[in-house]
């Protein structure tokens, strides 16, 4: 449904909600301002309804999370169906039939997909931890302590995953607290920049290294899809010189780029894969998965895990995620996004702006960059932007390092009434700031 908009934006409950907040609150989590933000109250399929009754058409998927659109019904009914029966197990220790059949399934939809076996996980609740989960698998399966990761990447903000993270701006002001253990490589955007990734890494002693952390396509890093042949050398390299390859899929996985997973674009699959996100729909659960004789170096369980958490495999998550999953698995899905993807990625290719530089993506994973007219980042206007589109009943987020890359990734259920709406109003804000 297209927006509908009943109050000033913010409305006056989001205004008053958000003078609370910034008194409860730390003042570093929730931006405010007279234009930001509005309190979500409840969400279904495309839209969002704010606190105030406006209704909202949401390009975020909620952090890419609701790609099966928001309260998806069969989601619903799982978590629902689930929390009157049991709503926290013992993970570790006493588990829940659920925690069987997620980690069956993840294995069937990757590396049995892939042919190479049966893949082992390792749930947690974040992508953070997955991350994390997967540096301490390759220490485990190498020794070798040290992490390769590529400029602007995004992989969290623990501590183990700012170990690989590109975001200079979430990684200086705890750097001391870090492990000098990282070595950053820029990441391709193009044939020329492949050939000097290449040269970096040829020319790296890898004696020390045991994970190489990457995004197949660069998530919040601007929706940068590397070229051919990228995953295909990094799979090389690290087969040469004993290093696990980790692809983070938290952001891409599950049909975003309109494959299951975005290395199967290049036919190339790693040691690990991260997820999270869209697994559940709407519930904090995150999985590492692997080949069996990477994740089979870790020691057996005497009774006590090695590495852990509380709600490791919650019945309510993992409910959520046998339904998710059992969506995702449809081959049809893909392709619907797609062919969605390519329909909108052509209409916001015709907008024309001084500002807009490039439109890019695969699937519905698509960035717009906005540069100044001597070639800048333009976050300035990328930011405004934002909260004239949200005036117009339209959520969205700018990624890049600039914060200069407007970010659609909208639940996979968006109509094209709602494109045309998205894009016409996208033309009209932007020719404002001519």
């Amino acid at each position: 449904m297209l927006p509908e908009l009943i109050t000033q934006i913010p409305g006056p409950k989001s205004l008053k909600l958000a003078d609370e907040l910034r008194k409860y609150e730390s003042h570093n989590v929730t931006y405010t301002a007279s234009n930001w933000p509005v309190f979500w109250e409840r969400a279904s399929g495309t839209n969002v309804w704010d606190a105030d009754g406006n209704r909202y058409i949401d390009l975020t998927s909620a952090f890419g999370v609701a790609g099966l659109g928001h309260t998806r019904a069969p989601l619903v009914d799982a978590m629902r169906a689930q929390s009157e029966k049991l709503i926290h197990a013992m993970g570790d220790v006493h588990p829940t039939e659920l925690k069987v059949e997620v980690c069956k399934l993840l294995s069937e939809l990757t590396y049995e997909r892939w042919g190479q076996g049966i893949g082992k996980t390792v749930l947690s609740n974040s992508g953070s931890e997955a991350v994390e989960t997967a540096l301490k698998t390759a220490y485990i399966a190498t020794g070798k302590a040290g992490v390769i990761c590529f400029e602007n990447g995004y992989h969290g903000l623990g501590y183990g995953a700012l170990l690989g993270s590109g975001f200079e701006k979430f990684r200086k002001p705890f750097e001391p607290q870090l492990a000098d253990l990282r070595l950053e490589v820029s990441f391709p955007s193009s044939e020329e920049m492949l050939d000097s990734v290449r040269a970096k890494l040829n020319s790296t002693d890898a004696t020390n290294f045991g994970a190489l952390l990457v995004e197949p396509i660069q998530g919040r890093g601007g929706k940068v899809t590397p070229p051919a042949g990228f995953l295909e050398m990094l799979r090389m390299w690290c087969d040469e010189n004993n290093v696990i390859l980790i692809f983070d899929e938290i952001y891409t996985g599950f049909n975003r780029t309109g494959k299951h997973f975005a290395c199967e674009w290049e036919g190339v699959y790693p040691d690990l894969i991260c997820l999270g996100k869209a697994l559940s729909g709407g519930y904090p659960i995150s999985a590492c998965v692997g080949r069996a004789e990477v994740m089979d170096k870790w020691p057996v369980s005497p009774g006590e895990a090695l590495h852990t958490s509380t709600f490791l495999g919650n019945p309510v998550g993992c409910a959520m995620a046998v339904e998710a999953l059992n969506i995702h698995k449809s081959d049809t899905l893909a392709a619907d996004v797609l062919k969605q993807g390519e329909e909108m990625m052509l209409m916001l290719g015709e907008i024309e702006s001084p500002f807009v530089h490039e439109v890019r993506g695969r699937g519905m994973m698509i960035g717009m960059e906005l540069r100044h007219a001597d070639g800048s980042p333009a976050g300035d206007v990328a930011g405004q932007l934002l909260s004239e589109m949200l005036s117009k009943g339209i959520i969205m987020l700018a990624d890049g390092e600039k914060g200069n890359i407007l970010a659609f990734t909208p639940p996979f259920s968006l109509k094209l009434g709602e494109v045309v709406f998205i894009v016409e109003s996208l033309r009209e804000v932007l020719a404002g700031f001519e």
